[in-house]
């Protein structure tokens, strides 16, 4: 059955690197959904954290491979139920009327928004949470018309000690 399934796999931070990765699923004919990739708590080594879209079996391949690359040093797929997910979103949004202004205002309250810009027409909000949160949020604004969403996609550690 196919779903998506979030993979994180600490790299060797140098030039060439994410090519090589993203490279192994274009291979496989997976569809990366998003992917994130900073620097980690060791030095020289950076984490990506990849969402894909996938079958157990074609997920258990491209793990594989991964591991065989030279300057992948480990991967582990999160388990949802024991990692903790967030997502950074900037949505700006209509605001025609003072009425628009107010209601959009309070959403922000409510989803633990900030409001990063403000003009005439627009206020620009800024949401960091689950790809969830974000998604019920936008499913609101829609109503007021968004003028732009830009998103990083998830990014993710699992709880613990694990990688």
């Amino acid at each position: 059955m196919f779903k998506n399934h979030t993979i994180s796999i600490l790299v060797e931070n140098k030039p060439g690197v994410l090519q090589k990765v993203t490279g192994l699923f274009t291979r496989r004919g997976f569809n990366i959904e998003s992917i994130t990739v900073g620097s980690s708590e060791v030095e020289n080594l950076a984490r990506m954290v990849i969402v894909v879209y996938a079958d157990l079996k074609g997920l258990e391949q491209v793990k594989k491979q991964l591991n065989k690359l030279v300057d992948v040093i480990k991967v582990i797929e999160l388990d949802p139920n024991s990692s903790v997910k967030r997502e950074l979103c900037l949505i700006k949004v209509k605001t025609n009327d003072a009425k628009a202004r107010t209601e959009v205002m309070q959403y922000t309250e409510v989803f633990r928004c900030n409001i990063v810009d403000v003009c005439d027409h627009a206020i620009t909000l800024e949401v960091i949470g689950h790809p969830n949160k974000i998604n019920a949020l936008i499913k609101l604004l829609k109503n007021y018309g968004i003028k732009k969403i830009a998103r990083t996609g998830p990014t993710a550690v699992s709880r613990g000690l694990v990688l």
